[in-house]
């Protein structure tokens, strides 16, 4: 018999449950005897030894299921090798469950800490097979993670939904888009909802250039504006400085919720125009994948299970162009793939008549 172990890893998305379903339906059909253990809220169920035996059963009905049956947490990967409260060496209780359990490999569903993680194990050798999740597509070595077209499809909504009362009332809207140290749901989105600023971490924005932007389409006739802004976008007069230089430089400042709002006040003390600011949160992360994901996330299930069959351990599934492969787990952690600045899409947007406010 063949026992396989699976977790789900850091921040939820919408499509966890179906590429887990993915790779044990694929399993089930490679192997006569396989055992799937599923770690209870990711890392710390490995951890702590919590898990439980899963059945077909429980991979049933699951492909259009937002969110996680194993549920996940953060543990921080820069935590991994401190004990915890009690003095346990966390890694050493790692490698202990799954060599207790026998398990032939451990499938690991998470995006950037949680894949560092997953390289750690490797090095101290265990067989790991990474999944890339998240919404924010940052993962680097894959085109394309999973979660991040059903992220895109809420967020676009959101904007979509904007429109008609920006319209109404001829206001300024911006709409606060996840996405910290990359701007791919918000470029994306933006695009999608005909945003007329897009503000992401990759292109530092200029306040003054945004309020160009605005009173050139109020000179136009245009009575409204949405900006879709990253929750990691940064001014230019910002942008590299450290925690503490940041905050020196904000002491005299108002404290905002976010940078939506901070954005939101400067532009209604230059121009007098009204701003509404709507933050659309974890909504992002939830409800049922969309019909793109569904299919991605079954495609890298498969390949994963592939991947246990043919004893490649060591790697995360990836997409390449539009061909499913595998990058060494040493060459995604500690990577984070971000939007190029220069890159065609920015130039496409641009072409469009969307500002990134520089």
């Amino acid at each position: 018999m063949i026992r396989i172990g699976m977790l789900t890893s850091g921040g939820d998305c919408q499509s966890l449950n179906a590429t887990m379903r993915g790779v044990a339906k694929a399993l089930y059909e490679i192997y006569e005897d396989v055992e799937i253990v599923g770690f209870e809220e990711g890392y710390k169920g490995l951890i702590y030894a919590d898990y439980r035996i899963m059945t077909p059963r429980d991979f049933s009905g699951i492909l259009t299921e937002g969110g996680t049956i194993l549920g996940t947490s953060r543990q921080p990967f820069k935590q991994m090798r401190i004990p915890d409260e009690n003095g346990l060496d966390k890694v050493e209780s790692m490698k202990q469950t799954y060599k207790k359990l026998r398990l032939s490999c451990l499938v690991v569903l998470g995006g950037n800490g949680s894949q560092k993680t997953a390289n750690l194990l490797r090095e101290e050798g265990l067989n790991v097979i990474g999944l890339p999740k998240t919404i924010d597509n940052d993962l680097w070595g894959t085109d394309e993670t999973f979660g991040f077209q059903s992220a895109v499809e809420i967020a676009t909504s959101s904007i979509d939904a904007i429109h008609t009362t920006a319209a109404s009332h001829g206001r300024v809207f911006i709409v606060e888009i996840m996405g910290h140290g990359a701007g791919h749901l918000t470029l994306h989105a933006g695009i999608a909802g005909g945003a007329d600023i897009v503000l992401i971490p990759e292109i530092p924005y200029n306040i003054e250039k945004i309020v160009d932007a605005l009173k050139k389409r109020t000179k136009a006739g245009k009575r409204f504006s949405i900006i879709a802004v990253a929750e990691g976008a940064v001014a230019q007069d910002e942008a590299g400085l450290s925690k503490k230089k940041l905050q020196k430089k904000r002491e005299n400042e108002p404290i905002y919720p976010s940078i939506a709002y901070r954005i939101g006040a400067q532009i209604t003390e230059m121009t007098g125009q009204e701003v509404r600011v709507t933050v659309p949160g974890h909504v992002q992360r939830g409800g049922s994948p969309c019909p793109y994901d569904r299919v991605l996330s079954s495609r890298l299930g498969a390949a994963a299970a592939e991947m246990i069959r043919d004893g490649k351990f060591g790697v995360m599934v990836s997409m390449q162009g539009h061909k499913v492969t595998a990058t060494p787990l040493e060459e995604v952690a500690g990577k984070l793939k971000t939007v190029d600045p220069d890159g065609e899409l920015v130039r496409q947007a641009r072409l469009l008549g969307i500002s990134f406010g520089d």
